[in-house]
């Protein structure tokens, strides 16, 4: 069952692939790609862009500034700790988009451990710092987010007091960010419908997410507090980012169109860009994606088992969560391999033309079963050797073609 889009609440993806994303080792971006990366990202109908931290290098102003110029659509946003300079710096990157297009995120750690051993600040001198960085913000920016840094090992109710201080100087969005990955869904939901129940001028702001997913549980996460109200995700395509990344983008947008019932939330981000997206941002930072990524992986299209093949063959949905042109994929992957079955075989069989008795498929099927656990290292050149010496001279071409592609594509 599909929910009616008229009653459902709108999520708000921002995406932070250029910023944490980028700051996973070995993921640096030029201003170029990072422009690239960002159009791409607004094509997909991304809300916003979490485009770099001004203050850290000249050439993320550089990149920002190319954003800005290139990229129309989505708010565009620099990343600031609470300090003037910081601010300023944002300001200088995002100076020529419309005042509703640039945004500033403000951040500075607020956990006890923070506090007391990077940042040596009482709590009430931390509350004076944000408060005055968002004053001084709002003399330059309209959008003004702010989060506290480590806020899932900040006290709740120090936490819900630095929201309502944030609100009350002028920040327009609240984040929430699970810096060290350690909530599960359970005390995600706990803590997000304490903070909506005890920041009395809450309903002045949008409310974000930001999860890091060092326990695998980034997405469960942020759909949690998504059923508890929030408005934002701040997300990562591929996932990528800061130990073992971010809330991937594309898990989070897929799990609310198929669940649209359970979430009641609209998505506007396009699902058939998500798979040349995920591309894209895998080429530029070099970080490949794992063949049994969720949504995006090269596995999540194909099977070896036999019996998902047969299943697949005669129907592609008994072993699909959803069809591979939902998010831009090429297509099903029936690939010969040790699990494979007398279906997928026969499919083969017939895609090189070859019109086999019952009795003759049973000896080649026989003798694949029979190969020895090396020789499935290269399956389809042990398939062609099997149907050469099973029928002669008649099957020469198929050496060479099994070259030339290795999977039947359904």
């Amino acid at each position: 069952m599909v929910a009616d889009n008229n009653n459902l609440k709108d999520v708000y993806f921002s995406d932070t692939t250029l910023r944490d994303g980028e700051q996973m080792p070995g993921a640096s971006l030029t201003p170029e790609e990072k422009v690239e990366i960002a159009k791409a990202l607004a094509k997909a109908g991304i809300h916003s862009l979490d485009a770099g931290f001004p203050a850290c290098a000249s050439s993320e102003i550089e990149a920002i500034q190319g954003i800005v110029k290139e990229v129309k659509g989505p708010v565009i946003s620099a990343l600031c700790r609470a300090l003037d300079s910081d601010i300023d710096k944002a300001y200088e990157a995002l100076a020529e988009a419309e005042p509703y297009k640039r945004a500033v995120s403000i951040f500075v750690a607020t956990s006890p451990i923070h506090r007391e051993y990077k940042l040596r600040k009482s709590k009430a001198q931390l509350l004076e710092m944000i408060v005055n960085a968002i004053h001084y913000a709002r003399q330059k920016f309209e959008i003004i987010a702010f989060s506290p840094e480590d806020a899932s090992r900040t006290e709740l109710n120090y936490l819900c007091e630095i929201y309502q201080a944030a609100i009350e100087a002028g920040a327009t969005t609240i984040g929430f960010p699970d810096t060290v990955g350690i909530l599960t869904p359970e005390k995600t939901r706990t803590t997000i419908r304490y903070i909506l129940n005890h920041v009395p001028n809450i309903a002045r702001a949008f409310m974000a997410v930001h999860f890091h997913n060092d326990l695998g549980l980034a997405t469960s996460n942020t759909l949690a507090a998504l059923e508890e109200g929030v408005q934002i995700v701040q997300c990562a395509v591929n996932g990528i980012g800061e130990r073992a990344g971010n809330t991937a983008l594309e898990e989070v947008v897929i799990a609310l169109l198929l669940n649209q019932e359970q979430y009641q939330r609209a998505v506007d981000i396009d699902p058939k860009q998500l798979v040349s997206l995920s591309q894209l941002v895998a080429e530029k930072t070099s970080i490949p994606i794992a063949p049994n990524k969720a949504v995006v992986g090269s596995n999540i299209f194909a099977t070896e088992a036999g019996i998902h093949q047969d299943g697949i063959l005669k129907n592609l949905d008994t072993y699909l969560p959803f069809r591979p042109e939902m998010v831009g994929a090429e297509g099903i992957q029936i690939v010969l391999g040790k699990h494979s079955g007398r279906a997928a075989i026969a499919q083969r069989l017939k895609k090189l033309n070859f019109c086999l008795t019952e009795q003759q498929l049973d000896l080649v099927v026989a003798a694949l079963k029979d190969a020895k656990k090396n020789e499935w290292l290269d399956a389809e050149r042990l398939f062609s050797q099997t149907v050469k010496q099973l029928f002669g001279e008649q099957a020469s071409f198929v050496s060479d073609l099994n070259e030339r592609k290795s999977t039947i594509e359904v």
